[in-house]
């Protein structure tokens, strides 16, 4: 597998969008209020704007992506985790990752953070997999945040009430 992964700043934000919310629309069904998005052409182009999305390209075709950030206290964070549905089980996902947790070495940072949108009152499969597949890469949680508080303008679109579970790992 040639998979190229490079942090890019002038991708094509609609297609990675697109991307985003199509593997949300699966990963976090459910959660979301019918027809809401994840995101939106706007906010990605944001994102690559400010250097903070690193795009995986197999043979110069899209096939995932994962934002990357430094924190205020220093600590690298990682989210918009995505791996094309066509491209599933051949270790994309894993190699984002990677190359996420060396972006924040690079940088300084001891401690990579993640945050899983997960719900409050129910289990959802696809979240006990990402529990599951993270605490297998390495990650602990560290706490549980109300979504509310972190997000309030965006609570009335969720369809259940969530927590993020944030993780650490050392680097």
């Amino acid at each position: 597998m040639a998979l190229d992964i490079s942090v890019e700043r002038s991708a094509d934000a609609a297609e990675l969008a697109d991307l985003i919310n199509r593997v949300y629309a699966d990963a976090e069904k459910g959660l979301w209020q019918p027809g809401t998005d994840r995101t939106n052409t706007a906010e990605v182009d944001s994102v690559i704007r400010a250097g903070e999305l690193a795009v995986a390209r197999l043979d110069g075709a899209v096939v995932g992506a994962v934002r990357v950030q430094r924190l205020a206290d220093g600590e690298g964070e990682f989210g918009m985790l995505v791996a094309s549905p066509e491209h599933r089980g051949v270790g994309i996902g894993r190699e984002l990752v990677a190359f996420a947790e060396g972006w924040a070495r690079a940088a300084g940072s001891p401690v990579m953070q993640l945050e899983l949108l997960v719900p409050r009152t129910w289990t959802h499969p696809v979240k006990e997999f990402l529990r599951d597949w993270y605490t297998r890469l390495g990650y602990r949680e560290v706490r549980r945040d109300p979504f509310e508080l972190a997000y309030p303008v965006l609570q009335p679109r969720l369809a259940t009430d969530c927590d993020f579970v944030v993780y650490h790992k050392e680097l």
